[in-house]
């Protein structure tokens, strides 16, 4: 089994980066040989934020999230980051794991592959 850790630190929206990733993250996640995390840091934990609402035809992160934790994802957010965007666990989707630094360190220490967006 490979574990691959995509590290988003781009914001929700305005940068196909982040969506990209969220793609591929998914992609990964319907893979039988695969791990993967998603962990999101900076103005990338705004993806995670509940309740979403785009224009008709528009992609929701919130959504994708879902979508990639019940294909077998997982899903972490720096608290550190959640905290300065004032964003609380009641306003972020249930799959949203509050994390850490430390538990980043780890994860990438451990991954087989590491891929930042």
């Amino acid at each position: 089994m490979t574990r691959v850790l995509l590290i988003v630190n781009g914001p929700a929206y305005g940068a196909d980066e982040t969506y990209n990733a969220l793609r591929l993250a998914i992609a990964l996640a319907e893979r039988d040989d695969t791990e993967p995390t998603v962990f999101l840091m900076g103005d990338a934990v705004t993806c995670a934020i509940s309740g979403q609402h785009t224009p008709d035809g528009y992609y929701k992160l919130d959504r994708m999230l879902h979508n990639f934790v019940r294909k077998g994802g997982a899903l972490l957010c720096c608290g550190t980051c959640l905290d300065a965007r004032g964003l609380t666990p009641d306003r972020l989707i249930a799959e949203a794991k509050r994390s850490t630094m430390a538990e980043l360190a780890a994860f990438t220490v451990e991954a087989d592959r590491v891929l930042t967006f």
